[in-house]
Parts: C-alpha cells; structure tokens; sequence
C-alpha cells in the first residue's frame, strides 16, 4: 500500500483547520440562549428610550471637569438610524506640539435634565460611554518632486520620527439588537463593556468601530494647524458584527505587537470592513488556498530544478529575466511600503528565482583560500539538444529587443520628464518596474517560441505551472482586496494570458511520458525510472 505524502497529509490538515476555523468565525453571529429557568440579561434599549448624546475632547484619557471642552450635544439621538456629525476641533498647544487627542462619547437617557456637565454626566448610573484616542503616530511618507525641475535644489525635510496625525473621520456604533444574555453565558469579549443595572439589564453598549478608520483618513498635524474638521459617523450594529469587531481588535493588538506596521495592519482591515459574514468566509477560504497553492509550487519547483540534469528545452533568457524581475518586484515593493502579506511571498520567491538562475547558468563558487570566491561557468556539458535549445533562445531574444528595448527607454525618459519622484533611486526602481509589469510578459515568449519549435512541453514543470496558474487566477481576486500598487494590480491580469497560451500549448503538444529522445525529456525523473523498469 503507498502512503501518502507529507505534502498531501499536511494540505488535507491545513484545509480541514480553515474549514474548522470558518465555522468557529459564523458562530460569532449566533446569540448565546437564554433558558427560562436562569438569570438572563435584558438590554436597556428594548423599550425603545430616547437618548442624549455628548461628545467632548481632551489631551488626557481620564480628564478633569476642567480639562475638557464640549464639542457636541444632541437631546433626542436617534440610535435606530446611521448618522453623520461634522464639527470643527480647536487643536490645544500640546496636541499642536506631537502630543495626544481624545474624543469622549457619552450616552445618557434624555428624560434627566437638559443639560448636564461632565463631571455630572459621569456620575450619572444610566451612563454609558466610549473613549476614541483621536491622535496617531506615524512616520509621514516622502515627499515627491520632479528630478530635472528647479524644485530639487531646496532642502526637503526628512521625517524618521513619528510625528501626530489625526483622524478626520471616525465611527462608533451602538449594539441595537434585542436579545437576552444568560448572567452566566455572556461572551467574553463583551464583558469588559458591559454596564449591569438593578441586577438584570444591561446598558446600551457604545464602541469605537476602529476597522472603519483608514490610513488615508489622517491627517498630519504641526504646530501651525489650530483647528482641524472632523466627521463622526454612527453606525448601528448586530451582536454579531460587535463581536467579530472585537475579536478582529484583539488579533490586530497582538500583530502589532509582533512587528506587524500600521500600514499592513490598515490592509488587513480592508478585509474585513463593510463585509458581510458570506463573503468574509469567502475571503478567509480564497486566502487560505492561495497560501496552499503557493507552498505547493514552491515545492514542486525546487524538486524539480533540484533534479534537473538535463536543460534542454528550458529558456535560459526567461529564467534570467525571471530572477532580474524578481529582484525589481521585491525592491519597488519595499519601497513602496506595501504590506507583509505581498512583501513575504515575493521575497521568497525571490531567493528561488535566484537559485534557478545559478543552477541553469551553470555556476560554480570555487574558493582558493582568498576572502572572495571566484565564479565559474561550467560550459562543458552542454549537449546537442541544450545547444538546439539555446539556439531558439538567442533567435527570439533577438525579435523581442528590438521592441523591448526602446518602450523601457521610452518609458523611463517619460517619467523622468512629467512625472515626480522621491530620489533618483525611486525614479530608477519605478522606471525598472514599470519595464517588468508592462512589457515582463515579452520575456515569458521565449519559452513559448522554444515550446513551438520543439513541438513538446514535456520539459516543462507541469505540475508547479498548474499552482502557480490557479494562483494567478486567485490573484485577480486579491488585486481588488489587498491594497498594492496599481502596477502590480495589473501584471496579475497580465500573467493570466500568459498562462493561457501555455495551456493551449499543453494540449496542442500532449505528454507522451513513455518515450524519451534528444529533443524532450519527462516531466518528471520518476517517469523515466519507470519506463526503464518496463523495459527490463
């Protein structure tokens, strides 16, 4: 009997814990029961009671009467509706200066008195509130600027510090739904805000929505700026979107504090804002296959350089220009601060790119005891149908730069020209990357034209092809979830093409797997160990 694979065990467990995790998310929609024979929890809202609102700003979480200032107060708010409150804020000197901001929501019932002070107000039994810190730290990006222009010749400030921004927009948001809690049932996450009275209900729950704010909400703040505009959007909310808020909340505290940027933290909560629990599985499902997808074609591709002897048939421009792309991709996606979640697959993607490249090149590291090693090229033992290959290689390579050449040289003139930049090295990085993402896929022609010539793919690594082919097809999905430069958005619909032709090729030239000759080899060394076994 043949076992199976580690591979194959550990995909199977991975897919079974997404699936398992899936369902354990869905269950954060269902409300705990309240059985008749226990204490239950009735929320404060189920009569349906008018309520008044106060917000008020200071520079301290917990601040004195005196410390605060009032911003906004509206007698009967109408927690049934979305709503929007627009106010101007007058920044204190500490705020100006890189210190900190807080709004301060408060919900009273509006049968009291009109008007109340802060002090009252948190004195008041019936009050419930929310504390937003208004304030981020944040290193602000570079400025940009035309190369050839006069403009370069000023001095730029350079931020490496963190410096105050604020958020101009913000939303909180009140559960609403009419549900029981049994006192010995209540979710954890919700414990922390929840304010018992008289024994058997609970009061309205109010909560900062921290998904809805985004990066692009902030706004730099410096000691010139006195007052800034600020928008508070309220949001009704089911218990089980609080829920998933908070637990969202909770693993973003803990990616924070394993490394994890504001920037990557901001995409990732991209995914999960004004989506519904379907299409957030959906999503949770989609991401998790494309993890398994590329560590299976990171594998399949290793094993198969790995036990590759003979190079006929492989492009050795297109692995070359694979590895330089690579490179390129990694660089430009560093400088643009994009997040971990592409930075990571593309950086390993790299270091395998590179060691294809050694290996087809025919590298060798041969030490004489000095500090660096000396680089050979082992050119011997090239045989007749590597030589055929490399033939088709240079004749195509040839075709391809009279095109390729001057749009690269073209492109880069133009954006050196119209377009502004950090620095010379952000301009030679964009303009290299501009050459991968919009004409790379010239570079992927000189294996279809040696697939053409030869009449087979049985070369081909057929099996990685495929993975990174479904990959490709879920990139098109990403593109439009996780937040990349638009460049990169569009070589993912590029490659898909690519990949089309090559599956056209796949039929057009089936695999005979039993035969071998000069001019193709299997796909697979194990192929060939069986076909000799069949001879004997």
């Amino acid at each position: 009997m043949k076992w199976p694979s580690i591979s194959s065990i550990l995909s199977k467990v991975f897919v079974a814990y997404i699936v398992y995790s899936i369902y354990t998310l869905s269950l954060l929609f269902v409300a705990p029961s309240c059985k008749k024979e226990k204490p239950c929890l009735k929320s404060y809202l189920h009569t349906n009671p008018q309520l008044q609102l106060y917000i008020y700003s200071s520079i301290m979480k917990r601040p004195k009467e005196k410390e605060v200032n009032s911003l906004y107060m509206q007698q009967n708010f109408d927690y049934t509706q979305t709503q929007n409150i627009s106010f101007s804020i007058d920044l204190p000197r500490k705020t100006q200066q890189n210190g900190t901001l807080f709004l301060h929501l408060i919900l009273v019932p509006s049968f009291q008195e009109q008007f109340k002070s802060f002090k009252e107000l948190q004195k008041d039994i019936y009050m419930t509130n929310t504390i937003i810190e208004l304030t981020q730290y944040l290193v602000p990006e570079a400025e940009v600027f035309n190369l050839l222009g006069e403009q370069d010749v000023t001095p730029r400030k350079k931020y490496v510090h963190p410096v105050t921004h604020i958020k101009s927009k913000v939303t909180f948001t009140i559960m609403t739904e009419n549900i029981e809690f049994p006192k010995d049932g209540v979710p954890a996450e919700l414990i922390h805000d929840l304010r018992i009275l008289n024994g058997n209900i609970f009061l309205p729950i109010i909560n900062y929505d921290f998904l809805q704010t985004r990066h692009h909400d902030l706004l730099q703040i410096s000691p010139q700026n006195k007052t800034v505009n600020v928008s508070i959007m309220y949001t009704p909310i089911i218990l089980g979107k609080l829920r998933l808020m908070l637990h969202v909340e909770d693993a973003m505290r803990n990616l924070k504090n394993l490394g994890f940027s504001a920037k990557d933290i901001d995409e990732i909560k991209g995914i999960f804002a004004d989506t519904n629990i379907y299409l957030l599985g959906g999503t949770f499902f989609i991401a998790s296959i494309h993890v398994l997808f590329d560590f299976l074609a990171f594998k399949n591709d290793v094993n198969f350089w790995r036990r590759k002897n003979n190079l006929a048939g492989l492009s050795k421009w297109t692995v070359v220009w694979r590895s330089f792309s690579q490179i390129i991709i990694f660089l430009y996606l560093l400088e643009e601060n994009s997040s971990l979640l592409v930075i990571i697959p593309t950086g390993i993607g790299t270091i395998i790119e590179l060691w294809k490249l050694k290996k087809i090149l025919r590298v060798k590291m041969i030490s004489y005891g000095g500090i660096f090693p000396r680089i050979q090229f082992n050119e011997n033992n090239i045989n007749a149908a590597e030589m055929k290959t490399r033939q088709f290689d240079g004749e195509s390579m040839r075709y391809l730069s009279y095109l390729l050449y001057p749009l690269v040289i073209g492109a880069a003139l133009y954006s050196l020209i119209y377009q502004h930049h950090k620095s010379w090295y952000s301009w030679t990085i964009n303009s290299l990357v501009n050459g991968v993402y919009a004409f790379g896929f010239l570079f992927m022609l000189p294996q279809l034209f040696i697939n053409y010539k030869l009449k087979s793919v049985a070369h081909l690594p057929w099996r990685t092809f495929m993975y990174k082919a479904f990959n490709t097809f879920i990139d098109d999905i990403f593109a439009f979830i996780i937040t990349m430069p638009t460049a990169h958005r569009i070589a993912c619909f590029r490659d898909d093409a690519v990949f089309l032709i090559y599956l056209y090729q796949r039929w057009l030239y089936p695999v005979d797997k039993s035969r071998t000759d000069t001019d193709t080899i299997t796909e697979e060394p194990k192929f060939k160990e069986k076909a000799s076994k069949k001879m004997h």
